[in-house]
């Protein structure tokens, strides 16, 4: 059953083949087998989710169900979940349990699936790795002597290894999609705004946003439709009517006009990636879809860019941390500066604490004109190279990372080369676009390679369509890692 999509897991449900607790208790023991040497989890509550999954089978057999009803999902640390734990991966909220739900977590306990436990993640959703995490890192289940990508880490380690039915991630400046291209999963970051943040610790609230992560494009559908909608909690949440995501999954490709950049073909491109993503194109001119190439000339700008806005963000978001009303307070300290101080300092991890630091200068009296007010005025260069771009295609493809996933510690001591893992997927953020990575097939030491696709406004069920096609034609998201 583990192998299963959610569609399936969900007739099965429904015929009663199987019961939510029978499927959450397999999940629960595989995550007792294999986690210990993943790392993928940070808490897990049996109890609470057999709870959901009686009630769950209550209401399967009352006939009132949802396509999630009875699923177990894991949920990435960054939402706050009622009575659950919720770390952000750092020590400074190690003993903080939430006293209310996400609006996300809110939407899939009204659709009755189960909350299968809370994923590792790179300390406050800062990092390409998931090394920065305060409890350990995570390792990828394809190979544990590699890192499974960031932030979204231990989301796409559980999905890889079967630890859940699917996830939720998010993506700041490609922590859904990079690691779902180095485990070797489908991963969506949705436009800005269609997912509500309210009740997702904040990292860089304009870029921000929280998106789902499963096998398959099919499954990334149902979840969507689960996860998206608006809330009035959230003044970044968009009124618009509820779509179904997966309206379009069976449309041919015909006629579809394919983006190609030519900056995501250029230098710094491991070349086992960029064959196996020119492979990939090749399987969608099979498919009816024509190739177009395109300029997306201010991608080099989108790391100094992003490195300026989002510890900026950062900076203002995390003030919040100070010891004070909630999270990790210092056991020592001689007046109320001192407990500032010797919290935060303690609290936070060092990567944390450079991007605070970054983020502080740039917005400092004398350095906010130099910087962050011209990084505000490229982003807004950045998004007009797309809207030029979708007037030529409909869809952007090109590698999600520019290597397979690299060793653990490898780039631990060179922040900047760490940085340049999200050379592809920072410009989708800093626009506002959805964009997704999918599994095309494996590269150098038999790792997993991600294409990635990206779309216009609101485009996700274009994108998911496009996706779909693709897996129907190829099986390398049924791939999973031998453990």
């Amino acid at each position: 059953m583990i192998q299963s999509s959610l569609t399936q897991m969900g007739a099965a449900l429904r015929a009663k083949k199987i019961s939510s607790v029978e499927l959450t208790q397999n999940y629960l023991d595989r995550i007792s087998t294999l986690n210990p040497a993943l790392n993928a989890y940070i808490t897990l509550n049996p109890e609470v989710s057999l709870e959901q999954a009686r009630a769950a089978d209550v209401r399967l057999a009352a006939g009132k169900t949802d396509a999630l009803t009875g699923i177990p999902i894991a949920q990435k640390d960054i939402f706050c979940a009622k009575g659950w734990r919720t770390t952000c991966g750092s020590k400074m909220l190690h003993n903080f349990v939430s006293p209310y739900d996400a609006h996300v977590i809110s939407q899939f306990n009204s659709a009755g699936a189960i909350n299968l436990g809370k994923t590792n993640m790179d300390e406050f959703a800062m990092g390409s790795s998931n090394e920065t995490s305060y409890y350990g890192t995570v390792k990828n289940p394809w190979d544990t002597a590699r890192v499974p990508g960031g932030s979204s880490g231990g989301t796409a380690a559980a999905v890889a290894a079967r630890l859940c039915a699917a996830a939720t991630g998010t993506d700041t400046g490609g922590s859904i999609r990079q690691p779902a291209a180095l485990c070797g999963i489908s991963g969506l970051k949705p436009t800005y705004g269609v997912v509500s943040r309210y009740g997702m610790i904040a990292f860089a609230s304009s870029l921000d946003q929280a998106g789902p992560m499963a096998r398959s494009a099919e499954d990334l559908a149902l979840l969507l439709n689960t996860m998206a909608g608006f809330d009035e909690r959230d003044s970044t949440s968009l009124q618009r009517d509820k779509e179904d995501y997966a309206r379009d999954l069976v449309k041919p490709l015909n006629g579809l006009r394919i983006g190609l950049p030519k900056e995501f073909f250029a230098e710094g491109l491991g070349s086992d990636v960029a064959q196996t993503v020119e492979t990939s194109i090749g399987e969608y001119k099979k498919l009816g879809a024509t190739i177009v190439d395109i300029s997306l000339p201010n991608t080099k700008l989108s790391i100094p860019v992003y490195y300026v806005l989002a510890p900026a963000e950062a900076s203002s978001n995390l003030s919040r941390f100070d010891g004070v009303r909630y999270g990790y307070r210092a056991p020592e300290y001689t007046d109320l500066a001192d407990m500032y101080e010797k919290s935060r300092a303690q609290g936070f991890g060092a990567e944390v604490k450079r991007r605070i630091m970054i983020g502080t200068y740039v917005l400092s009296h004398g350095y906010y004109d130099a910087y962050y007010l011209q990084a505000q005025k490229i982003r807004r260069l950045i998004a007009q190279d797309f809207v030029e771009a979708f007037k030529q295609c409909d869809v952007i493809m090109g590698p999600t990372s520019p290597s397979t996933a690299f060793k653990l510690g490898e780039k631990g001591d060179d922040p900047v080369q760490m940085y340049l893992s999200d050379i592809y997927t920072i410009a989708v953020n800093l626009a506002g676009l959805p964009g997704m990575s999918i599994p095309c097939g494996f590269g150098a030491n038999n790792m997993p390679v991600g294409l990635q696709i990206i779309g216009n406004y609101f485009d996700e069920a274009r994108m998911l369509n496009v996706a779909h096609q693709f897996q129907l034609a190829t099986d390398w998201h049924t791939r999973a890692p031998k453990l």
